[in-house]
């Protein structure tokens, strides 16, 4: 990325409208408007759906007909966002692997806390299976809040009955809602659009009266053991560096195979600019490589 292109994104992020503490049905607007404002190309085919009763949104590329898919889970601090905000990255990555993609609309906070986004992900799971999906044809991914509850919802399945899908990529997840990690601190001010106190309060209305240590909520502090192969990317400018450092740490310790993959210089979810910054292209070009390498599926048009 050159200097330019850096500066551009980080006053993007400094100045955009959202403010994550704010009102959660103000913003909810604004985060909506912000990341759907792009019309989506026109070979990007959209449908309503559903699985175990949760919503989904079913997105596809014209030409590509493999059996693979990609269950995704949406950012937004488990208070905002939903599978139309994360539309413009989740076509990106199923253009690139000739994939389909099951966007999760999982409930949202505080209306409804955990464990309800957790309950609707494994519902949906459970349902994509139960029609026949083969789980080796099966990725998660997820970004931000999402990425968290794609690690819990992959660190449950062991004790709910369900096999572990092929793989799971993981965009900046947010996995220690105790917001102890040390980039929650060290990265303040580096980070042009979060910081620890708004954070906080989006944790506090997805936990309610829950522990926020619990390895459901903070899968960092769960057992990661028979996980499938992980892809962790992150941004060096960003206070959620340590959700991902320490969560791949873990699951290195816990014998998962794990890239972490760190690019310097660059904020949270930077992968969404892919369009205009050479380091976000490069990333998915990654996370492309990883599926195709991992997953069981028909690329006929990729």
């Amino acid at each position: 990325m050159s200097e330019q292109q850096r500066e551009a994104l980080d006053q993007i992020m400094r100045n955009g409208p959202l403010d994550i503490g704010g009102n959660p049905e103000e913003q909810r607007g604004i985060f909506e408007r912000m990341l759907t404002a792009r019309p989506l190309p026109d070979d990007v085919h959209v449908t309503s759906g559903e699985l175990g009763g949760v919503p989904t949104l079913i997105i596809e590329i014209e030409g590509k007909n493999s059996r693979a898919v990609l269950l995704w889970f949406h950012g937004g601090w488990y208070v905002m966002g939903s599978p139309r905000t994360s539309a413009g990255l989740s076509s990106d990555v199923a253009r690139r692997t000739g994939t389909r993609v099951v966007s999760v609309d999982y409930r949202l906070a505080p209306e409804h806390r955990y464990p309800a986004a957790l309950a609707d992900a494994l519902s949906a799971y459970r349902a994509l299976l139960a029609s026949g999906v083969d789980s080796q044809s099966v990725a998660f991914v997820g970004e931000s809040a999402g990425g968290g509850l794609a690690a819990a919802l992959l660190a449950s399945l062991s004790e709910n009955g369900l096999p572990q899908p092929a793989c799971a990529v993981l965009f900046s997840p947010w996995t220690d809602l105790t917001l102890s990690g040390a980039s929650m601190t060290t990265k303040v001010g580096i980070d042009p659009a979060f910081v620890p106190e708004k954070v906080r309060v989006r944790a506090t209305d997805y936990v309610g009266s829950s522990d926020p240590a619990d390895p459901c909520v903070s899968p960092v502090f769960t057992d990661l053991s028979g996980l499938p192969p992980l892809l962790i990317q992150a941004g060096s400018h960003e206070i959620l560096l340590d959700d991902s450092t320490r969560l791949a740490t873990k699951a290195a310790s816990d014998n998962v195979s794990v890239i972490l993959d760190v690019t310097p210089n660059v904020p949270h979810l930077f992968q969404a600019f892919a369009a205009k910054v050479e380091e976000g292209d490069a990333a998915l070009s990654r996370v492309a490589t990883f599926l195709k390498s991992h997953l069981r599926y028909n690329l006929d048009a990729s």
